[in-house]
Parts: structure tokens; C-alpha cells; sequence
């Protein structure tokens, strides 16, 4: 069978061999007691990488942003959020349903940024008509752009000026640290701790670019990591013996943080070959997510492209005329060169 070059998202790896091996030999206790030592070793080494006090593993990156916004805010409270965040628009309402917390999202502008003079607008006054605003959620990477390390320490401190908590959900945390690590020069572990030192709690999740199964974890303060434990059992996602899924994670951590930069030079690559092609806009990717625009004539032809990569071994997904391809530890340099002659060849032909 041939080979299918996924690039609908990075959260379709599969684990090595090596990983497998690892999660084989995992020692092995009761979570929910707090007695799976390898649970108990993830949570300790995320918490110390990112500079929080304590961490809890969960299932997923869904999980981990509710239990901190249903940590955070209580029921009449709202938080403020991305139009286009994850935590908005991709997790089922799960705060409004579940917390009965609002969200109140915020136009997103080109870079992925939050205007800040939009983030104080929407603060609701002290007053009986509104619900209490409480937090302030980002997303790094949002879209695959990175957000600069001086917007994260503008919107942060007027969410401290007006008396919010701030919460990242960061899902791709590291390829926002890998791209930073190479514009500065540093290490992707220290430009992940400057990105998540600037919130009161960080989500991170291990199943996308890092390659594992499954699971993410919420870092904040001991405190808080106690009342969030208690809303995952409520949502259901006390584990046992799931030190089988953090020995994953921990693998993780320590083998493919660096290799991250592999699936951004894919990218740029992807980028590179399907520029100048009459009735496509290629945004130009920061870390590992591309962007296809279909403009004029071409916006007709999207379910028709998605059926010729199809046809052709690729899987991607598009959106109104919008096609994301996702690069990742499972594709390489040969499974871009056919996805890029694969794309050229369908607007040649048209």
C-alpha cells in the first residue's frame, strides 16, 4: 500500500518504535491516588521546564483549557478569548455548558495578535447588567504564527491592570519556542519558559508535534492545580494507570522538542514551492502550519483540489476556500516535493 502523506494536522503521528518501547517499560501505579510514578515524574518535569509550581496530566488539550478556565472563573464570570482561539471555537462551548462562563471572543489581527486596545474595551465594568470579566486567554502558536515575546508582556500587564488572570493555551508551545530559540539564539526549554513566565497558568500539549498518543498538562501554582484536579474529575478524566501515556509524553520531552525545527523547514519548503501561483495567497508559515488562500475563479475549485490530493496519496482539509497542510514528524522532504508538483499540476491544468 502507499504511503499516505497526511498533512490535515500534526496530532496524526504515531508513536516510534522508541517510544513504544519506552511506554512497554513504564513503572506503573493508581493516578487517581496520586501513586503513578511516572505520572508523578511528568508532572514534576513539565512544571519544572515551563517554571510553574505543580502540573496535572490530563487526556487532552480540550480538557486542559476547560479545567483552567472552569479553575479560574466561576459561574456569571467571562473570559476573553480569540475569534478564531481553540479554546473558543474548537472545544464545544465546553465552558459555557459545562461552567456556565462566557466567553467574549475578540477579532483576531493578521499576526494572530489580540489588538490591546480591543482586549480594554472588552473588560466589562463593575456593574450589575454585565458578567464579571476574570481572564484573559492566548493561544501560542495561534494559526502557526508566533506571538513576540513584547505583545505577550504588553497584553499580560494590562490584563494585571485590569485585574485579570491570564491563561496560554499552549498547545504548540515548543515550535512557538523552537522558532524563537532560532531567531534569538538561545535554547527551545528557555524560550519556553520566558513565553509561559508571563501567565498565571500554561497548557501544554504532548500529541501534536511532539509525537505522543495522547495527553497535555495544566501548570500553574499548587492551589490552583488542586481546585483543576477536581474539575477533571468532574469531566470525567480522572485516569488510573496512565503513567503508560506520560512515559510517552517524558519520552517526548526529551527526544523531539529540537526536531520540531525539522517540521518548520517543511514548511518553509512547502511555502517556497507553491508561491506564484495565479489564484493561490501562501502565507508564509512561522513555524509548521501553511495556509492556502484560494482567490477569484480558484475559490470555486477547493472540494475539487481536496479531491485531487486525494487522489494522490494527500490528505489535507480545507475551510471556505481556505486549505491548511500541517507538516510533522511523519512527513518528509520527498512527501513535500510530491504535495507541492501535486498542487502546481492542478492550477497548470486549470
Amino acid at each position: 500500500m502507499n504511503k499516505l502523506i497526511d498533512l490535515r494536522s500534526d496530532t496524526v503521528t504515531r508513536p516510534t518504535p522508541a517510544m513504544y518501547e519506552q511506554m512497554l517499560r513504564a513503572p506503573l501505579g493508581d493516578d487517581t491516588y496520586g501513586e503513578d510514578p511516572t505520572v508523578n515524574a511528568l508532572q514534576e518535569r513539565v512544571a519544572s521546564i515551563l517554571g510553574f509550581e505543580a502540573a496535572l496530566f490530563v487526556p487532552t488539550g480540550t480538557q486542559s483549557n476547560l479545567c483552567a478556565i472552569l479553575a479560574h472563573c466561576g459561574r456569571g464570570d467571562e473570559y476573553i478569548v480569540g475569534q478564531n482561539a481553540h479554546c473558543y471555537r474548537w472545544e464545544g462551548g465546553g465552558a459555557a455548558v459545562l461552567g456556565g462562563v462566557q466567553p467574549q471572543p475578540v477579532e483576531h489581527e493578521a499576526d494572530g495578535t489580540l489588538l490591546l486596545a480591543r482586549l480594554r474595551e472588552a473588560v466589562k465594568p463593575d456593574n450589575e447588567h454585565h458578567a464579571i470579566t476574570r481572564l484573559l486567554t492566548l493561544e501560542n502558536t495561534i494559526g502557526g504564527k508566533m506571538l513576540p515575546l513584547p505583545y505577550l508582556d504588553a497584553a499580560t500587564l494590562l490584563a494585571t491592570e485590569c485585574g485579570l488572570a491570564t491563561h496560554l493555551d499552549g498547545a504548540r508551545l515548543f515550535n512557538a519556542a523552537v522558532a524563537q530559540a532560532e531567531r534569538s539564539g538561545t535554547t527551545p526549554t528557555l524560550e519556553a519558559r520566558r513565553i509561559a513566565s508571563h501567565f498565571d497558568t500554561v497548557s501544554v500539549c504532548f500529541s501534536k508535534g511532539l509525537g505522543a498518543p495522547a495527553g497535555s498538562a495544566l501548570c500553574g501554582n499548587a492551589n490552583f492545580i488542586k481546585r483543576a484536579k477536581r474539575i477533571r474529575k468532574l469531566c470525567g478524566g480522572a485516569m488510573r494507570q496512565s503513567g503508560i501515556l506520560a512515559s510517552a509524553a517524558l519520552y517526548a520531552l526529551d527526544h523531539n522538542i529540537a526536531r520540531l525545527a525539522e517540521d518548520h523547514r517543511l514548511a518553509m519548503l512547502l511555502y517556497e514551492g507553491l508561491l506564484d501561483i495565479d489564484g493561490v495567497q501562501v502565507e508564509r508559515p512561522d513555524t509548521n502550519i501553511l495556509f492556502l488562500e484560494l482567490q477569484g475563479t480558484a475559490q470555486e475549485r477547493s472540494s475539487e483540489l481536496l479531491r485531487t490530493l486525494g487522489s494522490a496519496g494527500i490528505a489535507a482539509t480545507g475551510h471556505y476556500q481556505r486549505l491548511r497542510l500541517v507538516t510533522h514528524m511523519d512527513v518528509d522532504e520527498v512527501d513535500i516535493a510530491h504535495a507541492i508538483q501535486t498542487i502546481r499540476n492542478f492550477f497548470k491544468k486549470s
